[in-house]
């Protein structure tokens, strides 16, 4: 199993010292469960904390990786998307950070994958997957999330971080250049459905 990873936080200086949704007992846990409408935006002076999830965390996990699933056109099952996520921290074969608000109700996540550069003979990520909910987008949420990311990479030796996005994806993007992420100039990569 993953081990939980030092928290990474953006606080606004007015939110420090009020407690927290996941140390707030029952009453705070319930408040968590809560869902929010659709149309409620993250206040832009909204505290979010980024960590590294654990298996304990498949609970919140699970709808976002969900969320993100139907994003790209896959019927909704959260039964089907908790299995697959359960085997990943199992087999530790995953490395899933989660963007939370006050209460701890999850903004958002990203999921790396292990793999090796042979010609750089060392590790390397790939950023598999990248998911902030509709209310939480363009308050920095994807950003914080990248950044965990590339310290975790960093931690862990790796020599690069990779992910592909699609051609016509422009915010997403100008959300990695703005993180320092570089478009692949030099190779055309391929897959092959099996």
């Amino acid at each position: 199993m993953p081990r939980g990873g030092p928290p990474y936080r953006r606080r606004q200086q007015a939110d420090r010292g009020r407690p927290r949704g996941r140390g707030a007992g029952a009453e705070g846990r319930e408040a968590a469960l809560q869902l929010r409408r659709p149309d409620q935006r993250l206040p832009l002076n909204a505290a979010v904390d980024i960590r590294q999830a654990t298996i304990e965390d498949l609970e919140r996990i699970v709808p976002l990786f969900d969320g993100y699933r139907q994003f790209y056109g896959q019927a909704s099952d959260p039964e089907a998307a908790g299995a697959f996520l359960l085997e990943r921290f199992r087999q530790q074969q995953s490395v899933i950070f989660i963007a939370e608000d006050a209460q701890g109700q999850g903004l958002g996540f990203t999921q790396l994958y292990p793999s090796f550069s042979s010609v750089r003979l060392g590790r390397s990520y790939i950023l598999n997957d990248l998911f902030v909910v509709p209310r939480a987008r363009r308050h920095g949420v994807g950003a914080l999330l990248l950044q965990a990311a590339a310290r975790f990479g960093r931690s862990a030796g790796a020599v690069r971080l990779s992910l592909s996005t699609a051609l016509d994806n422009r915010a997403a993007q100008a959300l990695y250049e703005s993180q320092g992420w570089q478009a692949d100039t030099v190779f055309r990569h391929y897959s092959l459905p099996l």
